[in-house]
């Protein structure tokens, strides 16, 4: 359990209706199963012991007996199991009858949850049988001693302080208010199910669609067992449907129609990290509920989920196009707001024939077509310097003219070289003055151009070369409308893709996908035979490896020793443990050094979750500390 993961299971096993002995053993069976693969939580379905469509046969005392002694049965056989594991049977109770789920720890019985909300409709008649919960917490009766009866039961890891679990059955998840919604507000991380819901066709959509807004809604991971095909089917059909979801994204489904059981791992740590980022999530302080301890081994938690290596990407192809769709929308109408509130006359973009410039060119052509002003009034600046190649000063120039903007070139060797003899700097020396003269130079001009055409400087910097501070103090660091600001590099390559894919014009298309394979370099050296020197990504790390670095840092909150663990599973068909090791530390090195500059960042749209403006999501110190992480990765080596 490890980083908070913790290995989860939900069961359909299989069932006879009625057969209490046999439906135990099958029960058993799992729990054995489950246990060699590692599971912490068991979760089988509403009155499994018995079958949930024993229909009138619960109200025979020899079922209900038989029940219970078979739980006894499962308790003893589980004092060696290392989980929490919940079953559903009927208990009684004061004379009434309840649909509960038990919760066992250790061949101990913890605690009863009973279902709250009992369908009485359609096919549903559970009030025939069934007593609702009541509000109050009671005991009940239990072998030689009591245990909790009561729905606000929260089950708390004494090892794993993040790791609370509650329970709820069936159609308790289904009304307005669920019980779980409550057990979440009062610290339930963990949400369990135990059910019996029949299909219908279309029904297991929206059983999808409701856990994954439900679990989302509470921040919260969710487990869902359902009965399988060994209940009666004399009126209904029940579909093994199993889910384990996490904060509204499924982690793992299981077919319908097939019993057996549903692995994966949840992160406590990460819905703990969650909560404490939401300033309007309450605080877990109800005084309504019951907190039971309950004990697990502190075993390293073997990882088969995965985690996206472009965590900013969406992976599917139809999303990836409505999501850049809906980005560069967002730019572009944060743009076409400025331009039309400053009544500017022109944009000015520092043009290169690199990716950035590229992505903050067509968004400036879609505010303006937006704003139905004239494309002729963006301004591209190409300013060859020395290190600028021919293929991108070509398709900085052909880029310009096929959208229609205006071009403007002013070459900046002179003006630079002039600049280093006024201040003594050997033009030999290509050190960080050589590079950032020029950069601060062509920021100086798009600004001097900007103020004689009434215009706009628009900012090309992304959201991973700020994260890294990749750009010059005062050069393309500044501008008067980051329109990339909040772009991680992997995602600017997507936009301009699906740009090239979409336009519907060939010679812009090929432009397009020619600057996608050109090289990310700031072009400051001077070339070697005509080819770009300067890389990027052999300079600072490799984007990708960056960009999934930010991610689960600043969206996630992990630490260091968490990220290196999760980058070694999603990068380990490109990039040994040494290196993601090497760039993980050059990534927390740079970002806290290069604070001072997003301190001073201009106004730029947000665009998702992630992002590193002064002003609102990053109120970060310039001068912090890295002492705590520096620590950490130093015990990585």
């Amino acid at each position: 359990m490890k980083d908070g993961f913790v290995k989860v299971a939900a069961a359909s096993p299989d069932l006879k209706v009625a057969a209490c002995h046999y439906n135990a053993d099958r029960i058993l069976d799992q729990i054995a199963e489950l246990a060699l693969a590692g599971a912490k939580i068991m979760v089988f379905p509403e009155l499994a012991i018995t079958s949930y469509t024993a229909s009138d046969l619960f109200l025979q005392e020899a079922l209900i007996d038989q029940a219970k002694e078979e739980l006894g049965r499962i308790a003893k056989a589980t004092e060696g199991v290392d989980a929490l594991i919940f079953i559903g049977l009927p208990w009684e109770h004061k004379c009434k009858l309840y649909n509960v789920a038990a919760v066992l720890n250790r061949g101990n019985l913890l605690g009863l949850v009973p279902k709250k909300h009992l369908p009485n409709y359609n096919e549903f008649y559970e009030l025939r049988h069934f007593t609702p919960a009541a509000d109050e917490i009671d005991l009940t009766d239990w072998q030689e001693d009591q245990v909790p009866f009561g729905t606000n039961l929260l089950f708390a890891c004494r090892e794993l302080p993040h790791l609370i679990v509650s329970a709820e059955i069936c159609e308790d998840l289904w009304v307005p208010a669920p019980p779980s919604t409550s057990h979440a507000e009062a610290g339930a991380t963990v949400l369990v199910n135990l059910s019996a819901s029949d299909e219908m066709t279309g029904k297991a959509a929206y059983r999808r669609q409701l856990l994954m807004a439900h679990s989302a809604s509470t921040v919260s991971a969710y487990i869902y067992a359902s009965s399988g095909d060994g209940e009666s089917t004399q009126d209904l059909v029940f579909g093994s449907h199993k889910l384990i979801v996490e904060n509204g994204s499924i982690l793992a489904e299981s077919p319908r129609f097939v019993n057996g059981t549903l692995l994966s791992e949840i992160d406590v740590n990460r819905l703990a990290a969650e909560r404490r980022r939401i300033s309007t999530y309450p605080a877990a302080d109800r005084d309504d509920y019951l907190t039971l301890p309950f004990s697990l081994d502190l075993t390293k938690t073997g990882l088969t989920r995965t985690f996206p290596s472009a965590p900013f990407v969406p992976s599917d192809k139809n999303l990836r196009a409505k999501r850049c769709e809906e980005i560069l929308t967002i730019q572009a109408m944060g743009l076409k707001k400025r331009l039309l509130h400053t009544r500017a006359k022109s944009a000015v973009i520092g043009i290169s024939g690199g990716l950035d410039s590229t992505l903050a060119l067509l968004v400036t052509v879609k505010a303006f077509d937006l704003a139905g002003l004239n494309r002729e009034n963006i301004i591209c600046v190409t300013m060859p310097g020395f290190g600028t190649t021919d293929r991108t000063y070509t398709n900085a120039c052909q880029l310009t003219r096929l959208l229609k903007a205006a071009l403007k070139e002013v070459d900046i060797k002179a003006s630079v070289s002039q600049h280093f003899a006024d201040i003594g700097h050997d033009i030999r020396v290509h050190d960080v003055t050589y590079e950032n003269s020029q950069a601060r130079e062509r920021t100086q001009i798009l600004m001097d151009i900007a103020n004689q055409t009434g215009g706009l400087v628009i900012g090309t910097g992304d959201l991973s070369e700020l994260a890294l501070g990749w750009a010059t103090y005062n050069g393309d660091h500044m501008s008067m409308y980051g329109v990339n600001a909040s772009i991680p590099k992997t995602l600017v390559r997507y936009l301009v893709a699906f740009y090239a894919d979409s336009c519907g014009e060939n010679a812009l298309a090929a432009i397009l996908r020619d600057i996608l394979d050109t090289p990310v370099s700031p072009e400051l050296l001077p070339p070697r035979e005509g080819l770009i020197s300067q890389k990027t990504e052999d300079l600072v790390g490799p984007y990708e490896l960056h960009d999934f670095f930010l991610y689960y840092m600043l969206r996630a909150g992990f630490p260091p020793s968490k990220i290196y663990r999760i980058a070694r599973i999603s990068f380990c068909d490109r990039y040994d443990s040494r290196t993601i090791l090497k760039w993980l530390k050059t990534f927390y090195r740079r970002f806290f050094a290069q604070q001072f500059k997003r301190s001073a960042l201009p106004d730029g749209p947000k665009v998702g979750s992630v992002a590193l403006s002064p002003r609102g999501d990053l109120r970060m110190p310039s001068d912090a500390c890295m002492e705590v992480w520096e620590k950490e990765l130093d015990l990585l080596n």
